[in-house]
């Protein structure tokens, strides 16, 4: 879920945060992660502001609860703009599996990488 606080708010924003989360919470929703951006430019002018506050958060909720949040998010004055995506699990775990492959590749070049440097030392 990303939402865009009003730009004026980021020098307070708890306050806004913990009426997202309030609302979250009231929802059976969970946050698992919070990633705060700060304050950057937006492509183009929302309600008269260039700027926004981005803050990206990972939540565990249900699917009936989603609409119930929209709806409240959209009556919020501090979101300027908000978007409620669901993961692709499918993808995920594509890209954990991708991952340890890649480790695991990084693992075995390490391992050669140590026996040439021990092969050079034993030819001088």
């Amino acid at each position: 879920m990303a939402v865009l606080y009003h730009p004026d708010l980021e020098i307070d924003l708890e306050k806004a945060e913990s009426r997202v989360k309030k609302i979250i919470a009231d929802n059976s929703g969970r946050i698992a992660k919070t990633d705060n951006w700060g304050k950057r430019k937006l492509a183009y002018p929302i309600k008269k502001q260039d700027f926004a506050v981005y803050v990206f958060y990972t939540v565990d909720m249900p699917a009936e609860a989603v609409a119930k949040v929209e709806q409240t998010f959209n009556i919020t004055d501090e979101i300027i703009r908000f978007l409620i995506t669901r993961p692709d699990l499918k993808a995920q775990a594509k890209a954990e599996a991708q991952r340890a492959e890649l480790a695991k590749k990084a693992a075995e070049r390490g391992d050669n990488d140590d026996e040439k440097d021990d092969n050079e030392g034993k030819e001088e």
